[in-house]
């Protein structure tokens, strides 16, 4: 018979309460179990000491006898210090962004880089304004050729 080590769920509806119980694997979730071993409520705080409670010696008996823990129950005990803290699984397959999101991601960096651009190419062409008009000033201070000045004015006859 392969034990493990789970939670069944209690409570009602949108109010949680879980019994860490010692069942034997093909029985369903909240259905027959040989032992209740702790609770555990979600609802409370986490430095709250009601949200998890265990019983030691019969957690260690059991595991003694063979019995696997769940993931969830598995943390439980790794915190308690009854089992070793068990590995943090992480799918980084499953964290990526799914296709369109990475394409939404890839057209707004390709628009960031082009507004970078536009801002780099407006200042260069300000810079190229700005020493035109510096050197303008330069050429307006040397003599311009005048136009011929009429002396005579036009007479009424």
């Amino acid at each position: 018979m392969a034990l493990k080590l789970r939670l069944s769920r209690g409570g009602r509806k949108d109010r949680p309460h879980y019994s860490i119980v010692v069942a034997d694997s093909r029985s369903p979730r909240d259905g027959r179990f040989i032992e209740k071993v702790g609770t555990y409520n979600p609802l409370l705080k986490k430095d709250d000491e009601n949200r998890v409670k265990l019983v030691g010696e019969r957690i260690t008996y059991w595991l003694g006898q063979g019995a696997k823990p769940s993931d969830r129950v598995a943390r439980f005990l790794g915190e308690a210090g009854l089992a070793p803290m068990p590995e943090q699984s992480n799918n980084p397959q499953k964290a990526k962004p799914k296709a369109k999101a990475q394409e939404r991601e890839k057209e707004r960096l390709e628009k960031i880089e082009a507004a970078k651009a536009a801002e780099e190419e407006a200042k260069a062409k300000a810079a190229a304004e700005a020493e035109a008009a510096a050197a303008a000033p330069e050429a307006a201070e040397a003599p311009a050729e005048e136009a011929p000045a009429t002396d005579a004015p036009a007479e009424n006859a």
